[in-house]
């Protein structure tokens, strides 16, 4: 963490931790944000696997978040995959109540600091069904949606862009950026270059933005 550089604290689950050299197949898109963006901000990934909205919060996470965060910080959020395990109770939450309760307290952490609460909807898993890539979070996503309103939070429906990628470029090759072309079984979580991917998407996200931090996107068009 550098005090005179813009920190992008990340908050979320697998999806989105770093996973490093050391997992030489799996990736999350938190992990290659940074490369999406100039040097006048740090990436700080303090997400990690198996975590909702409700167990960040509890473990202490957020709290460390806000411990480290200052004026003119973001805080990106993204939940959703974890708080929809409704056969897992400590970590469930419902998206019209204790969904938004937990995510208020990321927005009141943020803002406690001066710091800027940037939303994102749960990232799609490789759901196809019908010819159709499907969204398997939309009461969470509808649930982030109707909060950014209510508290006037920046809001990146990482969802919506997921799902419009993979409708781009078809099935079989959006099955090269998740886990199973690996291991067969996993729908859900990304290898390095879907994740790469996705980082790319949360960049344009954050690049048509009004946030001061989007001048500090690399334009995707300018990207190999």
């Amino acid at each position: 963490m550098t005090k005179n550089k813009t920190n992008i604290f990340l908050a979320g689950d697998s999806t989105v931790q770093s996973y490093g050299l050391g997992e030489k197949s799996q990736g999350g898109w938190g992990e290659f944000l940074q490369d999406h963006l100039t040097d006048d901000v740090q990436v700080i990934n303090h997400a990690i696997g198996g975590r909702s909205s409700k167990t960040f919060v509890e473990e202490g996470r957020l709290h460390k978040i806000v411990g480290e965060m200052k004026e003119g910080d973001y805080l990106l959020i993204q939940m959703g995959h974890n708080d929809a395990t409704a056969n897992k109770p400590e970590r469930y939450t419902d998206p019209s109540t204790t969904y938004k309760d937990y995510l208020k307290m990321y927005v009141e952490g943020a803002r406690k600091c001066q710091a800027e609460p940037v939303f994102i909807t749960p990232v799609a898993r490789l759901h196809y069904e019908n010819d159709q890539f499907i969204n398997d979070f939309p009461e969470y996503c509808q649930a982030m949606k109707e909060l950014a309103k209510e508290e006037n939070v920046v809001f990146i429906d990482l969802m919506e862009k997921s799902l419009r990628f993979f409708e781009s470029i078809g099935y079989d090759e959006a099955y090269t950026f998740f886990m199973a072309s690996v291991n067969e079984t996993d729908y859900t979580h990304f290898t390095k270059k879907g994740a790469n991917q996705m980082a790319k998407l949360v960049a344009e996200g954050i690049s048509t933005t009004k946030l001061p931090v989007s001048k500090f996107v690399y334009l995707l068009e300018n990207q190999s």
